[in-house]
């Protein structure tokens, strides 16, 4: 939830956006406009920026502060991940039109750029479609590098429950 409590927080630049992941490749045009456009949102420690089994189609990108990534079990909420500066998270619910497949919550002040769908369609798709394959492949390369992590951890957790080693 945005804290509307809080100073107007601090414009976002091109700059900001180059070094990340899923941007890389856009030139500086692209990516200004995309600085420039996209929403900011502040949260506060303990606020759920998104919670398991929402169904919003929100991508975000992590300006500063740190969220969790925690699941909900049998044995209650269990932490899988962290994210903090240059991070981004909710590429799926972009791709896969599934409800949250985790909660994400604050641990520290953060800043964060808000996408949806539309707005990637309207600041990247209708302006140079170049631009947003270019994107769209960045996401797709980065939901292959965690589902790679997931298959390894897997691996692993199937070999301790067993005692059998498995090979790649």
């Amino acid at each position: 939830m945005p804290d509307t409590s809080v100073p107007p927080p601090p414009k976002i630049r091109a700059e900001m956006l180059r070094d990340v992941g899923l941007f890389g490749g856009l030139d500086d045009e692209s990516l200004q406009v995309l600085a420039d456009n996209l929403p900011v949102m502040t949260v506060q420690p303990g606020d759920n920026v998104v919670e398991e089994g929402d169904d919003r189609q929100e991508m975000f990108l992590v300006i500063a502060g740190e969220l969790e990534v925690v699941k909900h079990g049998r044995g209650g909420e269990f932490r899988v991940a962290l994210f903090g500066p240059g991070d981004c998270f909710g590429e799926m619910s972009l791709i896969d039109v599934q409800p949250r497949s985790a909660t994400v919550r604050a641990v520290a002040h953060t800043l964060m750029l808000r996408m949806t769908p539309q707005s990637l369609e309207e600041l990247l798709y209708r302006r140079d479609p170049k631009a947003y394959s270019i994107f769209i492949m960045n996401v797709a390369r980065e939901l292959s590098r965690r589902l790679r992590v997931a298959d390894g951890i897997l691996a692993q957790f199937v070999s301790a429950a067993t005692g059998q080693h498995l090979h790649d």
